[in-house]
């Protein structure tokens, strides 16, 4: 089956400020129906990105291809307003003194008058239908993104380009609100690249992560892969809290309070960084470390003593001192579990789980 060509395509993109890189060589594609989400902290260059797509900047090289026809290089440079592509950010950009039916509508040839058909149709799919002639200050900040959703779909583009879309919404509305718009852009088959700083919300609506890092791409793939594959400790810190046991490489095993850890491609002499995340540190209270449900991936338990710990809601965070260095130790347990400072436990890891990285 011939594969899909995609609508946006970024072809090694540059752009300069002041002599500083601030995107370097960026390139993705994304297809009909997909999402993808350029994920990264501030000033890393995501935003930047998505600018130059939406042709509000222009790189300093590199392409940008839209369904095929390039829309800007060295060359040409068309206008946002003839590239197809649909544009939502954080700031809804509601007009107030147009009801909801109108707002929506605004792009289209006719207005609302020869729209209404296409314009309640959306705002139906969204639950707000019964709103096409309210105004926007009769509407609440999750709903009002919902307008600001259907406006910048109205024209049918072949891209729609967000950025931070959902950061000005009550924590307790957010998922549902999210739900809600990936579920209108793929009945849609619309393109997405979606710009965000938060990794839960990268994961719950991308396909495709492209992760970001000082303007560059340092990685890319489904969010699965990124987040039990991570290139490197930066990349796995950046999706949880995460433990760091380190050691030095020697014979491509390095000694560790958990036993030996194979870490082959490292030269003999290399200090190496073992990194688990909490959820994956298990706490066991059989001083042999045999435990009630011992895997064979669990290796040698070691004996730490209990700093703090709380209860989050859902599970409990226990922070541990190691025996062995002295160093801290977070581990992540389902329910309530609130064991005494100064308690000494035995903890094991699971290896299947655990990166290698130098130090």
């Amino acid at each position: 089956m011939p594969q899909t060509p995609p609508r946006l395509k970024v072809d090694a993109i540059t752009r300069r400020f002041d002599g500083r890189d601030v995107v370097t060589g960026v390139s993705l594609s994304v297809a009909p129906g997909q999402v993808t989400c350029l994920l990264g902290p501030s000033g890393c260059g995501k935003s930047t990105t998505l600018r130059i797509v939406a042709g509000v900047d222009r790189q300093d090289s590199g392409r940008i291809i839209v369904d095929g026809d390039c829309v800007s290089d060295d060359e040409r440079h068309l206008p946002p307003e003839r590239r197809g592509i649909g544009l939502m950010f954080q700031d809804f950009a509601l007009f107030p003194h147009l009801s909801v039916g109108e707002n929506v509508a605004f792009a289209l040839d006719g207005g609302l008058r020869r729209n209404r058909e296409r314009v309640g149709d959306l705002l139906e799919r969204v639950d707000l239908g019964s709103f096409i002639d309210a105004y926007p200050h009769q509407l609440s900040g999750g709903e009002q993104q919902r307008v600001a959703l259907v406006r910048a779909l109205a024209p049918k583009p072949a891209i729609m380009l967000m950025d931070e879309p959902f950061s000005g919404l009550d924590n307790r509305l957010r998922d549902d609100i999210r739900d809600r718009t990936l579920a209108v852009l793929k009945e849609e088959n619309t393109a997405v690249l979606l710009v965000t700083h938060e990794p839960d919300e990268a994961m719950r609506m991308a396909d495709e992560i492209a992760l970001m890092r000082a303007g560059k791409i340092v990685q890319r793939g489904a969010p699965y892969h990124i987040y039990n594959n991570p290139v490197d400790r930066a990349a796995a810190a950046f999706f949880s809290d995460i433990n760091i046991v380190r050691g030095v490489s020697h014979g491509a095993l390095t000694e560790t309070p958990f036993g030996q850890f194979l870490t082959p491609g490292h030269a003999d002499g290399t200090p190496v960084e073992i990194v688990i995340r909490p959820q994956h540190l298990r706490i066991d209270f059989d001083r042999e470390g045999r435990g009630p449900n011992p895997t064979p991936t669990d290796g040698v338990a070691a004996r730490a003593v209990v700093e703090r710990a709380r209860f989050m809601g859902r599970e409990s965070l226990v922070e541990f001192r190691m025996d062995y260095d002295s160093t801290i130790l977070k581990a992540t347990v389902p329910a309530v579990f609130l064991p005494r400072p100064g308690t000494p436990l035995w903890l094991t890891l699971r290896r299947d789980r655990c990166f290698v990285f130098p130090s």
